[in-house]
C-alpha cells in the first residue's frame, strides 16, 4: 500500500494537503496581541489569552493552542487599545454658541466573551459607541459655555463624558481608556464675530473691575498712611509747639508764593503785606 501510493505522486500531493489541512485546521498560533475566541457550533466555550491588566509579557497565554478540527473556530479580537472616531457634531452652549466639534474616544476590549455575544466584532463595538459618544458631549457641553473648554473646567467635562461611555461600553465588554475633543470651533461668519465681540466685551469688563477693586484697595492703603503720618506729626508737634508753628507757615508760605504748590515758577500772583504784618512773622525770625 504505501509503495503503491509512493509511486503515484498526485496521491501523495493529496495527501500532503489534507494533513496540512487537518493540521491546520488543529494548531493555531496565539499573538500576544489578540485575543482568541474558540466558538464550536456557534456557541463560545473558551477563551485564550484575555486580558489581564498589568500581566507581564509571556506569562498572559498566548502562544500555540489546539482545537477540534472542522467544530471549532477561532473569533479573534484586538487586545490592543482601540479608538472611535464621533463624526462632526454641532453642539449649544449654555451662552447660545453653536459649536462645530470633533472628538474620539480610545477603549480596550476586557471582556471577550461578553463583547462576542454583544456584538461579535470590534467594527460593531465602535459603531454602538460612535452614537453615544455624540450624545454625551452634547449634553455635557449644552450644560456649559465655550469659556469652559479653555479652562481647568474641560478635565472634569471630559470625565463626565468618558463616565457616560463607559457605562455603555461595559455591555460590550469594553472598557474606555479616554476621551479627547480634537477641535471645538465657532462657525465662520457672524456668529464668530459676535462670540469675539462678546468674549472682548467680558475681558473689558473684568479688567474694569480689576481696576476698580485696585483704585479701593488702594486708597483704603492711602487713607491707612496718611492717619499714620497725622499721628506721627500730633506727637511730634505736641513735643515742640514752635515747631509746630514754623511747619505750618512754611507750608502756608508755599501755598500761597508758588504758583502750583509744587515748587513751580513763582510771579503769578501779587500779595502785598507790611514787613511788621504777623503772616510774616516767621521771615523776621524769633525774638
Amino acid at each position: 500500500m504505501n509503495a503503491r501510493l509512493l509511486r503515484n505522486p498526485i496521491a501523495l500531493a493529496i495527501a500532503a494537503v489534507l494533513l496540512l489541512i487537518l493540521l491546520a485546521s488543529t494548531v493555531a498560533v496565539v499573538p500576544e496581541t489578540r485575543q482568541a475566541v474558540i466558538v464550536r457550533f456557534g456557541e463560545p466555550e473558551r477563551i485564550i489569552n484575555p486580558y489581564r491588566a498589568n500581566t507581564e509579557f509571556g506569562q498572559t497565554g498566548a502562544g500555540i493552542i489546539a482545537r477540534w478540527p472542522f467544530m471549532e473556530e477561532i473569533v479573534w479580537i484586538d487586545k490592543r487599545i482601540l479608538s472611535v472616531e464621533m463624526d462632526r457634531q454641532q453642539v449649544l452652549s449654555t451662552d447660545q454658541l453653536r459649536l462645530q466639534v470633533d472628538a474620539f474616544a480610545r477603549y480596550r476590549i476586557v471582556d471577550p466573551l461578553r463583547m462576542f455575544i454583544s456584538a461579535r466584532t470590534e467594527e460593531r463595538v465602535s459603531d454602538q459607541l460612535r452614537p453615544i459618544l455624540g450624545s454625551a458631549l452634547r449634553n455635557e457641553l449644552g450644560k456649559r459655555p465655550f469659556a469652559a473648554l479653555l479652562s481647568p473646567e474641560r478635565g472634569q467635562l471630559m470625565q463626565n463624558i468618558e463616565l457616560a461611555l463607559n457605562r455603555v461600553a461595559r455591555q460590550y465588554g469594553a472598557e474606555i481608556i479616554d476621551v479627547r475633543i480634537k477641535r471645538a470651533d465657532l462657525p465662520d461668519g457672524t456668529p464668530l464675530e459676535s462670540a469675539y465681540q462678546r468674549m472682548q466685551t467680558a475681558r473689558q469688563q473684568e479688567a474694569r473691575s480689576i481696576r476698580a477693586q485696585g483704585a479701593k484697595q488702594a486708597q483704603l492703603i492711602r487713607a491707612d498712611a496718611d492717619a499714620e503720618a497725622a499721628s506721627t506729626y500730633a506727637e511730634a508737634f505736641g513735643k515742640d509747639p514752635d515747631f509746630y508753628d514754623f511747619y505750618r507757615a512754611m507750608q502756608s508760605y508755599e501755598t500761597t508764593f508758588l504758583s502750583d504748590g509744587q515748587g513751580g515758577d513763582m510771579g503769578r500772583s501779587s500779595i502785598i503785606l507790611s514787613p511788621s504784618n504777623d503772616y510774616l512773622r516767621e521771615f523776621r525770625g524769633r525774638r
